[in-house]
């Protein structure tokens, strides 16, 4: 069965990040130097996914290091298979900005950890059912099983046209 959709992001949507990130000090001198950050400091992680072929399904092995076991979660609808990581920012006592957070009477001048959610949608099929995905979490990977499941054949009907005469 094929599996369309598993690689449905764009290997060069991120080709010129690397033109977008500002010049550092090899400009000096010529107004480089002084340019304003593009992007910021802390970019949103991607979920890093190994997907393996078997004979009897798909192995999926998704990079989620720091996130706790009931930080992640799986949901199927509508034979898409969603993958959520939250992390809560600053749930300690100090301001809404996480670098003013205080935690065990020290105070973080500079957080550069993610905090926040994270998603990444796979299309596995229509017929998959989520009793047939197996899912574990161990050491930072979430690993994943989607069986192979064929649609089943429906046999068209020949319908003829009554032709008079």
């Amino acid at each position: 069965m094929l599996m369309p959709g598993f690689f449905g992001e764009d290997f060069f949507d991120n080709i010129f990040d690397d033109f977008t990130r500002p010049v550092k000090s090899a400009a000096k001198g010529h107004g480089f130097a002084n340019m304003p950050q593009v992007l910021p400091q802390v970019q949103t992680p991607s979920m890093r996914t190994d997907i393996k072929e078997t004979e009897d399904g798909y192995e999926f092995e998704i990079e989620l290091p720091g996130y706790a076991k009931q930080d992640i979660t799986a949901e199927l609808k509508d034979g898409y298979l969603t993958i959520t990581a939250k992390k809560e920012s600053c749930t300690t006592d100090a301001s809404a900005d996480c670098e003013d957070t205080v935690v065990d009477g020290k105070k973080y001048i500079r957080r550069e950890r993610y905090y926040g959610t994270c998603k990444r949608a796979f299309y596995v099929g229509d017929e998959v059912t989520q009793n047939d995905i197996k899912a574990k979490y161990d050491n930072g990977i979430l690993s994943l099983f989607v069986p192979k499941i064929e649609p089943e054949k429906v046999e068209e009907e020949k319908q003829y046209i009554n032709i008079e005469g």
